[in-house]
């Protein structure tokens, strides 16, 4: 097995205000069972840890819209690498509740059942930062937030975070649990990427700045348009190509053919893949704690570690905001 030299330059960033910390890059295992079977997720896991990572993130969710799978499969992986290689403490875990089809939306039954059955499948007792998945809003908001403060209390989650979810609503989600003495979320993830930066303007980055929450968006890749992988429509229907390289390669107009530009001038001054480049920008924007990204195979997974290590330079950073403006 290829593994990655281990970064020993990564420097440690914390979670809101809880007492998590971690390397600046999480590793998303949304593949894991689906376009990734169990031994390739081994090694991905193996060669991430010896990288010089040490945060995952996967939801209860993953992967039940893939033919065969029912939800779970990436959490029971995650479980059986836990298991086989005693690394559960060396990791911190983050989880998401709302999509697995057994148990749907945020009411507090499901909350509770849902947290029970995700620490069975990931072979632990505790989940280090727990996510709500998508708002619900079927199930009264004072419900969630009481549910998932209890679960803290439980010693069953360490911490709180919210995804999906509008800068209205995390706003009431403070105010409830400020005036009920709850646990306050210390995350947040977003969809959050150099071609999709709604995040800045939405309200969304105000609220992370006012409630000092950390941000990890997910398809900081944009689905592999980021990674420089699709630079014609043909590349999309290639061999081999991503089951999402579709929607990827949505991206290639005129703004999103200027942003590969600049990705690839910065790539080149720093002897670089794109996708390291596309990763650092993203971290070293206002409030982002770490962005997510995935990885289906070792191949991928050196260009993601990279980002650890890589500070892009004012001039690089002004030239690749301007080109995703």
């Amino acid at each position: 097995m290829t593994q990655a030299a281990p970064n020993a330059t990564a420097a440690r960033t914390r979670i809101g205000s809880s007492d998590l910390e971690i390397a600046p890059l999480a590793l998303g295992a949304n593949v894991f069972g689906w376009t990734a079977d169990q031994a390739t997720s081994f090694d991905v896991l193996d060669a991430f840890v010896a990288g010089g990572g040490d945060f995952v993130d996967t939801a209860d969710g993953y992967s039940h819209w893939a033919p065969g799978n029912s939800g779970g499969e990436s959490e029971t992986i995650i479980g059986e690498w836990f298991a086989g290689r005693g690394r559960r403490d060396s990791i911190t875990l983050a989880t998401k509740v709302s999509t697995h089809p057994q148990f749907s939306g945020l009411a507090a039954a499901n909350v509770r059942a849902a947290a029970d059955a995700s620490l069975q499948r990931l072979q632990t007792d505790h989940i280090d930062l727990y996510y709500a998945h998508f708002d619900d809003a079927e199930t009264p908001l004072e419900e969630t937030v009481a549910a998932f403060s209890e679960l803290v209390d439980a010693g069953k989650i360490r911490a709180i975070g919210v995804s999906n979810y509008t800068a209205e609503r995390i706003a009431e989600w403070f105010r409830i649990a400020r005036a009920g003495g709850y646990h306050l979320p210390v995350a947040l993830q977003p969809h959050y990427n150099l071609v999709e930066r709604e995040f800045e303007a939405n309200g969304l980055r105000a609220v992370a700045e006012d409630e000092q929450l950390s941000v990890f968006p997910y398809f900081s890749l944009a689905k592999g348009f980021l990674a420089g992988k699709y630079r014609d429509a043909a590349d999309a229907t290639a061999a081999g190509a991503s089951p999402r390289a579709g929607e990827a390669a949505g991206y290639l107009d005129d703004r999103g053919r200027e942003v590969l530009s600049a990705l690839d001038a910065a790539a080149e001054a720093h002897g670089v893949p794109v996708a390291t480049v596309s990763l650092a920008w993203l971290r070293q924007q206002a409030t982002i704690a770490a962005p997510i990204a995935s990885a289906r195979n070792l191949e991928q997974l050196p260009a993601l570690l990279a980002s650890l290590s890589l500070e892009l330079n004012a001039a690089e950073l002004a030239a690749l905001t301007a080109a995703s403006a």
